[in-house]
């Protein structure tokens, strides 16, 4: 899993709150679990006017000039701000693969899902919570502003306006920040153990030979 140590990036604002996994990535492509190729289909059904379906050229697709991630202004955003209970609905995992494999790393909302907001860490995607008041304000500077940008610490769990006039403070569960910042996953936390678990496996192998033959 990637680092997340320190990231300066264009907003992209999705100004609805309840936002569900099924908008964030729909049903109907959970055709893989390989992590990767589901950005193309993120928020499908507000990107396109069109109804798509798994393997279709997305270049051959009715783009909503409309929704906010296809205007021009917020191409390449990689901090996206979103209202409350964002990510609601079912558990796939699918949903912060799809928000990741776009070029997402971070989120900011009031609240989130819960099972949704675990996930997001267990793939190395920042869900930040903020008050509403100070939500509300960053969805007002970016509407107003063009090309508005964020700096996001997670060492001092800060995010910050790039010339320092605006600082607000989110907090982080101290374990899944110690994860986020060396970029481990579920993996690469048992891999630290890798060697007290070959040695628990030697050692079964000689207690109990018969599970083995």
């Amino acid at each position: 899993m990637e680092k997340f140590t320190r990231l300066e990036g264009l907003v992209a604002p999705l100004d609805r709150a309840n936002v569900d996994t099924d908008a964030i990535i729909p049903q109907l492509y959970l055709k893989s679990i390989r992590r990767s190729g589901f950005g193309v289909n993120l928020f499908d059904a507000w990107r396109y006017l069109d109804h798509g379906e798994p393997g279709t050229d997305p270049a051959r697709r009715k783009p909503n000039p409309d929704f906010v991630l296809n205007q021009p202004r917020y191409k390449g955003a990689n901090i996206l701000l979103v209202r409350k209970n964002f990510g609601c609905g079912s558990s796939r995992e699918h949903a912060p693969w799809a928000l990741g494999d776009f070029g997402f790393r971070a989120l900011i909302a009031p609240r989130y899902a819960d099972i949704f907001c675990n996930n997001c860490f267990k793939n190395g995607l920042l869900p930040i919570v903020l008050p509403d008041s100070q939500v509300d304000r960053l969805f007002h500077d970016v509407a107003a502003f063009p090309g508005f940008r964020l700096v996001i610490d997670l060492g001092a769990q800060t995010v910050a306006y790039p010339d320092g006039s605006q600082v607000f403070a989110f907090e982080v569960d101290s374990f899944r920040r110690n994860c986020l910042l060396n970029g481990l996953d579920d993996i690469g936390l048992t891999l630290q153990h890798v060697e007290e678990v070959k040695a628990f496996e030697a050692k079964r192998r000689i207690e109990q030979p018969w599970l083995f033959s």
